[in-house]
């Protein structure tokens, strides 16, 4: 009887099914296993491994996970470092996910909205309107276009705390780019 091979791709297959499962214990098991056979990481493997831990709220998990990135002399890439900051998010750990930006910043990682639109989330859930705001800023210097998501957020973190001429200003400025505001 001929005996299957697992591989770098049916793990990663198997890890992303897991984390759209919401399975982060199982999804790492994998990962950890995949490491000790010595198994091909990619950007793939820390994505998926990161993106399941995010989805299970265990963001100090998935920050263990994307700190064994550069060990494993995989590149950082934007939906990795996108999928850390959002973890951050999720656990109310701005200040992490604002250090992910600069990391990313400092390693020559492409930002996206995605990037600007989950750290300023991560800032709105901390009620600290001027560092969204900041982020808000950032975006137009890195030639990036906000989305209503990214409205959202920084007009949210405006209201929380009570910085409503801002937020008007925010929801203006949202209106002349013909963008939809949420119904939520």
């Amino acid at each position: 009887q001929s005996k299957v091979e697992i591989d770098a791709i049916t793990c990663n297959a198997t890890i992303s099914a897991c984390e759209k499962g919401s399975e982060w214990k199982k999804a790492l098991q994998l990962f950890r296993m995949m490491v000790q056979r010595d198994l091909e990481l990619n950007t793939v493997t820390f994505g998926a491994a990161i993106s399941a831990c995010e989805k299970g709220g265990e963001w100090e998990k998935a920050l263990q996970v994307f700190r064994m990135m550069p060990q494993s002399k995989i590149e950082l890439d934007t939906i990795t470092c996108n999928a850390a900051i959002s973890a951050c998010e999720k656990g109310n750990e701005w200040e992490k996910a604002l250090q992910l930006v600069r990391v990313m910043a400092e390693g020559e990682v492409q930002t996206n909205t995605i990037t600007f639109s989950a750290a300023i989330s991560a800032c709105e859930k901390d009620g600290d309107w001027e560092k969204g705001l900041h982020l808000f800023d950032q975006m137009a210097h890195s030639k990036l276009e906000p989305n209503t998501i990214t409205f959202n957020a920084t007009i949210s973190a405006c209201e929380n705390d009570g910085e409503w001429e801002k937020a008007l200003q925010l929801f203006h400025q949202m209106a002349e780019g013909n963008l939809e505001c949420s119904k939520t």
